[in-house]
């Protein structure tokens, strides 16, 4: 998204254009949040026109609700999809309670760092709430990682301008390489480990109803 287009949107529609994105994005629907954040950023250095403290604030919070309604979602919906339709694509009981164990016990750091990770970062909410993540970790979780996020994209476009922009898309880019690899590597150690694994989230999660 470029400055100029930005501009336009920012003339006409002020912080509401900005505030928006984020809350769809964060929610579960793929926007370009980051770099419009970025981009308005660089804005407010050049124009003064909007105000780095509040744009900066609002994303924060504007990020953190998205994560809830995402969870929310994810926790109704989702998971009540999967665990209707699941076994038609190989996600039935077992392996849904073994994606439960597996976010229970590594869910803060994937809501953490996927907010940082280019096409990836509006699905930490929804794959907190399908996999039941309990809500109290989730919300301090989500919490941290909206206003860490929101401050380093404002901060680094109004302090760095157009260099963090164009530095940006390649270290997301780089990061969503190192997701995958590191996606890739957790599959070989599930199924070199999946039995141990499955019977750890079958005694911790068989007789669950819900968390």
């Amino acid at each position: 998204m470029t400055l100029d287009l930005v501009s336009t949107l920012v003339a006409h529609y002020g912080y509401y254009v900005v505030f928006f994105s984020i809350l769809v994005a964060s929610a579960g629907i793929p926007l370009p949040a980051g770099e419009l954040l970025i981009a308005a950023a660089i804005y407010a250095s050049h124009t003064h026109r909007l105000d780095i403290v509040v744009l900066a604030s609002g994303a924060g919070v504007m990020a953190l609700a998205g994560g809830v309604i995402g969870y929310g979602v994810g926790r109704s919906v989702g998971a009540a999809s999967l665990a209707r339709y699941g076994g038609a694509i190989g996600l039935g009981p077992s392996r849904l309670r073994l994606g439960q164990y597996l976010f229970l016990t590594h869910g803060g750091k994937i809501v953490f760092f996927l907010r940082f990770v280019a096409l990836l970062s509006p699905f930490g909410g929804l794959l907190a709430g399908v996999n039941r993540m309990p809500w109290i970790r989730f919300v301090v979780v989500n919490t941290f990682g909206a206003i860490t996020w929101a401050i380093s994209m404002a901060a680094g476009g109004y302090m760095f301008g157009a260099l963090f922009s164009s530095v940006g898309r390649p270290v997301g880019l780089a990061a969503l390489a190192l997701a995958a690899v590191m996606a890739f590597g957790t599959l070989i150690y599930l199924h070199r480990q999946g039995a141990s694994l499955q019977a750890k989230a079958d005694a911790m999660l068989s007789g669950d109803r819900g968390v």
